[in-house]
């Protein structure tokens, strides 16, 4: 059966809020949350952006739902080996609900440390030995890595939990997918796309879970849904590969005012019809996804709640 969470949007809301709305989102029954891992928003107007670990820390103490990093880069900003104890006490503190999503990132977050943003391609080799680094390292063994991206010298983590954290793996093109399937124990997208589904299982997925993720815009109107979006999330109007390389939220910005409202939200469901809802989270569940997060653009979370509660969830089951 198809189980429905919550995506936390760090680039939107402040800490406290966060840990709101996964208060909100468990009342409202929603099954397992999302919570975004970044250190720029993708525009200024976004305003926020907090440390993740933090974040999931004081959830884990609020709510009883499981927890996926939807996604966190292991590659450059943060040594493999701190997110290995990031997501190793994030388990213990949830009980073993905790999930840690990895993708090959984005230069908006991960230039701070350095300039040089590896192409496509080591970048996926990075992740492989990043996520075979992190596996030896919740073993709980003294672990001494000579690798070709990364160098540990006698390291052992002491705070694990019961079971190892499962490790599910972000992509979107042919290599990143196949990529998941052959080391994931699970699958991350953000598009309804049944091919990658396919391809994941094909892989080597088998039998293992597939999340994906929609943002949606709930209003007491269609047309002010839309200005939201436009205004707060234009950037999903922005096609290629700009998403992996821009450094800097105002480069975002300069692209984002060529795109259109229209283009903004064409594949956002806007306004108060249910039906406009149903049928974008309807579109994941016959691609094939086992788990799919869903996430309210804007201010209006409270409504949202209210309304996914009454209106949106009960049909989805």
């Amino acid at each position: 059966m198809t189980k429905f969470g919550y995506f936390l949007g760090c680039e939107e809301h402040d800490p406290k809020e966060l840990v709101r709305q996964a208060v909100l989102a468990e009342r409202a029954g929603f099954e397992s949350l999302w919570i975004s891992d970044h250190y720029h928003p993708w525009l200024d107007e976004q305003g926020q952006s907090a440390f993740v670990w933090s974040v999931i820390g004081a959830i884990s103490q609020a709510v009883s739902l499981p927890i996926t990093t939807a996604v966190t880069c292991p590659l450059v900003r943060i040594h493999p080996a701190v997110v290995a104890q990031a997501a190793a006490t994030s388990a213990v503190l949830t009980g073993g609900r905790f999930q840690l999503g990895v993708g090959t990132g984005e230069a908006l977050n991960e230039h701070i440390i350095d300039s040089r943003w590896p192409p496509a391609a080591e970048r996926l080799e990075m992740l492989e030995e990043a996520v075979e680094l992190m596996r030896e390292l919740w073993s709980g063994k003294l672990v001494t890595h000579r690798g070709t991206h990364y160098q540990l010298d006698t390291a052992r983590l002491y705070t694990l939990p019961d079971s190892p954290p499962p490790v599910y793996v972000s992509g979107f093109g042919e290599k990143a997918v196949t990529l998941a399937g052959r080391i994931g124990d699970g699958y991350i997208s953000a598009g309804p796309t049944a091919e990658l589904v396919d391809l994941f299982r094909k892989s080597g997925g088998a039998g293992k879970p597939a999340q994906g993720g929609l943002k949606v815009c709930h209003a007491a109107d269609e047309a002010s849904a839309r200005r939201t979006v436009h205004r707060l999330w234009p950037t999903q109007g922005i096609k290629g590969e700009a998403s992996q390389l821009l450094p800097l939220p105002r480069h975002f910005e300069e692209l984002a005012g060529m795109v259109s409202e229209e283009e903004a939200t064409a594949s956002t469901p806007c306004g108060p019809d249910p039906e406009a809802h149903l049928k974008s989270i309807r579109e994941y569940v016959d691609a094939g996804f086992d788990e799919i997060y869903i996430n309210q653009i804007g201010p209006q979370q409270d409504a949202f709640f209210e309304f996914y509660a009454r209106d949106v969830l009960p049909r989805l089951r």
